[in-house]
């Protein structure tokens, strides 16, 4: 299906409304899984034309993806990685988690940005940071597009080295996210240590519901935690 390249457009935008001159594209991959790290990229483009082919990776096969990733290593002016363990996503919460790998990512840049172009709608790393939210940012939107793909292909990467040792639950090819290999393999041996242990999927496990963590918190609501799965998919 074809479509539209990303641009340079609010990064031009950025440049001439607030004078930001280093400016970071930020995305993540793995806030909906079952296991693993939450990834977060932070890439730095300039205005340069980026490689043939730019889009967000959802929208690119394996083999696309791995081949533009790196090109785009190469070609990026900087980026960095930033993760959020399982225990941390357990301790924290999704969006304090995303925030955490956020920052790690942008504070590994060679050069600390002046702005920072966030994919979606919700502003997850807030203030000291200047951020610009944009829906589909990994779609419209070359430094995140670069970001999206790089982090992408990162932790599907570290998910089928973390699977070697857990060959039934089809990290190579889920990536720690729902899949019917993935369900069987919880139900019958329970939770890797890479799993996320406060996540809802446990629910429906009642062999294993004791392993669940429920966090405790301050004024004693519990917060929405998005991209959260149980086993109806």
């Amino acid at each position: 299906m074809p479509y539209e390249p990303p641009t340079h457009t609010v990064e031009r935008s950025l440049r001439a409304t607030t004078g930001a001159k280093i400016i970071a594209g930020v995305d993540e991959v793995g806030r909906g899984a079952w296991a693993g790290p939450v990834t977060v990229c932070a890439a730095v483009t300039g205005l340069r034309r980026p490689p043939e082919g730019l889009t967000d990776s959802k929208l690119l096969t394996v083999k696309r993806r791995t081949e533009l990733a790196e090109e785009l290593r190469r070609w990026v002016t900087s980026y960095a990685l930033g993760h959020s363990s399982p225990e941390e996503i357990d301790d924290l919460g999704m969006t304090a988690a995303l925030r955490l790998a956020a920052v790690r990512a942008l504070e590994a840049l060679p050069v600390r940005p002046d702005a920072v172009i966030l994919d979606g709608k919700h502003d997850y790393l807030g203030a000291p940071w200047r951020v610009r939210t944009v829906i589909k940012g990994d779609q419209s939107c070359v430094a995140v597009a670069a970001a999206s793909v790089i982090a992408k292909v990162q932790r599907d990467k570290m998910m089928a080295e973390l699977g070697i040792d857990h060959a039934d639950f089809g990290f190579a090819a889920n990536a720690g996210y729902p899949s019917p290999v993935h369900k069987a393999a919880l139900e019958e041996r329970g939770p890797t240590p890479y799993h996320r242990l406060s996540w809802a999927y446990l629910d429906a496990l009642p062999q294993w519901r004791h392993l669940k963590k429920v966090r405790s918190w301050a004024d004693g609501s519990v917060p929405e935690i998005e991209g959260q799965l149980g086993f109806d998919f």
